[in-house]
């Protein structure tokens, strides 16, 4: 005979006593249902449940264990490695990333290999002006045109004009001061050698611009400058000073190519190698005491005509 739901047979009571049941008693009475009350906004409020945080979705959880998806998926066999990910954190602190200020700033950089923004120069107006008698003679290949004989300038004016003008950076002024000097020290002759303490200013101003594009001319230049000559380079020495402390900085700025060729060579853009060509230059036609005040000034600098 089936006794209803919610009444004891004394089979379950002898089995009750004698085992134990999960349960551990059994119900007389029904249960009446709770009715759940209506969510109010003043009911939210009291309640204040807390909001659910979300795990980051990942192939792995952060001790390495693959997750459900994961593991379903069967995309990561096994579960032995470890994936890195952007939030896991290092159990140990790296050697070369600690702290060992002690909470205080070092001292600034000091950017002393920064290019420095150009003055303007008296070249770009003279030129505008027109009172420089040169043009440019386009061709297969551009060239200057003088309207003047250059036997027949005035060095003293001119060439620290042209001189000058090695700071420019736009076209055409920079094509016509980087070619006019060169054309003014190969046929000046012995005119240049009154007007060497002329030119120290505006190279100095030249080389303070630490533009790598500017250097390289001036570099050029130097080395023309020490030829053009006699006693042009050994009137430079004095002015070792106010010249050489930039080259300092950049003497060692070569290009490492490894076993590659560089076919670029004939524009004569690379910096160091240009350096180390006008120190040679400056040595030889500088007389005894160059070497000396070259080694004062660059202590790395190696004599070459020994």
């Amino acid at each position: 005979m089936l006794t209803p739901r919610h009444t004891i047979s004394p089979r379950m009571t002898v089995t009750r006593a004698k085992a134990g049941t999960p349960r551990g008693s059994f119900e007389t009475k029904t249960r009446r249902p709770t009715r759940s009350r209506p969510l109010t906004a003043s009911r939210v409020k009291k309640l204040k449940v807390p909001a659910r945080k979300r795990r980051p979705v990942s192939a792995r959880r952060m001790d390495g264990s693959l997750t459900a998806r994961s593991r379903n998926t069967g995309m990561f066999p096994g579960g032995s490695a470890k994936l890195s990910s952007s939030m896991s954190k290092p159990l140990k602190t790296r050697r070369d990333r600690q702290d060992f200020s002690g909470g205080q700033r070092g001292p600034p950089k000091t950017h002393a290999r920064r290019a420095r923004t150009p003055k303007p120069t008296q070249f770009q107006r003279f030129y505008v002006r027109g009172d420089i008698p040169v043009t440019i003679s386009h061709g297969a290949k551009r060239k200057l045109a003088w309207k003047v004989d250059i036997n027949k300038l005035d060095y003293h004016h001119y060439l620290p004009l042209f001189m000058e003008g090695l700071r420019e950076i736009e076209e055409p002024y920079k094509f016509i001061a980087f070619q006019g000097c060169k054309e003014l020290l190969l046929r000046g002759g012995n005119k240049v050698l009154p007007v060497v303490p002329q030119l120290i200013i505006p190279m100095k101003e030249a080389l303070n611009t630490r533009n790598p594009k500017i250097l390289c001319k001036v570099c050029q230049i130097m080395t023309l400058l020490c030829s053009s000559s006699d006693l042009v380079g050994e009137a430079l020495v004095p002015y070792y000073r106010q010249l050489l402390p930039v080259f300092n900085l950049f003497i060692a700025e070569r290009k490492n190519l490894g076993d590659q060729i560089d076919y670029g060579q004939r524009k004569k853009e690379n910096l160091g190698d240009l350096i180390a060509e006008t120190l040679e230059m400056l040595e030889k036609y500088g007389g005894e005491d160059a070497f000396i005040n070259i080694k004062y000034m660059i202590p790395t600098f190696e004599s070459s005509t020994c």
